[in-house]
C-alpha cells in the first residue's frame, strides 16, 4: 500500500533502484490497488506544435517525462488528431495511410500500441472518461465523412468497444464532457454544415439520449473556430468562450452561462485553435500564448484557477514549468487520472 501511493512521477526511481518494482509496476497492479484505495493524481498529456513526440507532466507541473515517438505513418503524424483517457491509458485517434486507427500508451509499461480501433472509426468526434471509462460520440466517418450520431464506450480493463444507442443528433466537431453521472454532447455541426446550440446527454441508468435545446445560445460563434472548449471541475461545467477569452460556468436551473472573467491566454486569436482547457483534479487548466502574435521566443503560459461558479471573477495562478519552451501552440491535450 506504501507504493501505491508513491507519486507517478517518481516511479522511474524506483525502477532504477529495484527491478522487483520495475516488474510490479509494468504488471499495472500498483495503479489497480490505487484505484482500490481510491487514490489517485492527476498526470497531464500534450502535443505541441513541431515536436514529435508527446510530453507528460505531474499535476503540478514540476516533472516532466518525453513519450516514445508514436511508431505510426507519415499521414498519422502530419495529420489531425484527437485524444483522450481511461484508467491508464492515452489514446490518440487519427488516419493513417490505409485507414482511420487509435493508438494507445499505457502507463505502466511506457509504450505504444496499435488499438484496437473504435467500430466505426471516427473523426472530429465529442469524448469524455470516467474512471476506467472512455466515451466517444458523434464525428465524421474516416472513409465515407459521414456526419454521424453513432456513440461507443471503451473499457480499459479488457480493451473492448461497445455500442451506444444512437444520439438524437447527427453531429460533427462537438465536444464532450461527464457531467452529473452523463456523458454530454454539446454543440457541433450537423449534416448540412448548420451550427447545432443544443446539446444532449446519455442516460446509463435508462441506456437513453435526452435533448438539452439551446444549451449554447449564450456562447457567440467566431470564425474560425474549434469544438467548444469545455471542461468539469467539482462538477459543475465551465468554457472558455474563444471569441471573447471569457471563462463561463453553465448554469443547470436555467439553461444559461455566467460570465467569471477573463482567462489569462489568448483564445481568440485561432478561434479556440492551439489552447488547451482542462479539468485538472477540482481546478481549471488553462495553456497556451498570453500574446496574440507567434515567434520563436513566444513562450508556452500554464495557468490553474480553483472555479468558484458564485464568484464575479476568478483569480488564475501561474504555473513555473521548467518545460515552458515548448511551442505555446498545443494540437492535443488529455488529463489521466490514475
Amino acid at each position: 500500500m506504501i507504493l501505491a501511493r508513491f507519486p507517478i512521477s517518481k516511479h522511474w526511481k524506483m525502477c532504477c533502484l529495484s527491478k522487483r518494482f520495475l516488474t510490479l509496476l509494468k504488471s499495472g497492479e500498483i495503479y489497480k490497488m490505487r484505484r482500490v484505495i481510491g487514490f489517485k493524481e492527476p498526470s497531464v498529456f500534450m502535443l505541441a506544435s513541431g515536436e514529435r513526440n508527446w510530453y507528460a507532466f505531474d499535476g503540478h507541473f514540476r516533472s516532466c517525462r518525453k513519450l516514445p515517438i508514436i511508431p505510426s505513418d507519415y499521414n498519422f503524424e502530419w495529420g489531425d488528431k484527437e485524444s483522450f483517457s481511461a484508467g491508464t491509458n492515452l489514446f490518440v485517434s487519427g488516419k493513417e495511410v490505409e485507414g482511420g486507427v487509435v493508438w494507445r500508451y499505457e502507463l505502466a509499461t511506457h509504450e505504444w500500441f496499435k488499438g484496437p480501433c473504435m467500430l466505426t472509426p471516427r473523426c472530429l468526434f465529442a469524448s469524455a472518461s470516467c474512471g476506467t471509462m472512455a466515451y466517444v460520440a458523434g464525428g465524421l466517418e474516416t472513409t465515407t465523412s459521414e456526419v454521424l450520431s453513432s456513440a461507443e464506450r471503451y473499457n480499459s480493463e479488457n480493451h473492448t468497444w461497445e455500442t451506444l444507442p444512437r444520439m438524437i443528433q447527427r453531429r460533427k466537431s462537438c465536444s464532450g464532457c461527464y457531467l452529473d453521472n452523463k456523458f454530454y454532447v454539446l454543440g457541433g455541426r450537423d449534416e448540412q454544415q448548420n451550427d447545432l446550440t443544443c446539446g444532449e446527454f446519455f442516460d446509463e441508468g435508462t441506456n437513453t439520449w435526452n435533448l438539452v435545446p439551446e444549451m449554447l445560445k449564450d456562447i457567440p460563434l467566431s470564425t474560425p473556430r474549434a469544438p467548444p472548449l469545455v471542461a468539469v471541475a467539482n462538477n459543475e461545467l465551465y468554457t472558455l468562450d474563444a471569441s471573447s477569452n471569457e471563462l463561463k460556468v453553465y448554469l443547470k436551473g436555467n439553461n444559461s452561462w455566467k460570465k467569471l472573467g477573463h482567462v489569462p491566454v489568448r483564445a481568440d486569436t485561432q478561434g479556440g485553435w492551439g489552447v488547451a482547457f482542462k479539468s485538472l483534479g477540482n481546478e481549471l487548466l488553462v495553456i497556451g500564448a498570453t500574446s496574440s502574435s507567434y515567434s520563436p521566443r513566444t513562450m508556452m503560459k500554464i495557468y490553474t484557477c480553483l472555479p468558484d461558479p458564485h464568484v464575479e471573477k476568478l483569480q488564475w495562478k501561474q504555473i513555473v514549468c521548467d518545460s515552458t519552451n515548448l511551442n505555446p501552440f498545443i494540437h492535443n491535450c488529455a488529463v489521466m487520472l490514475a
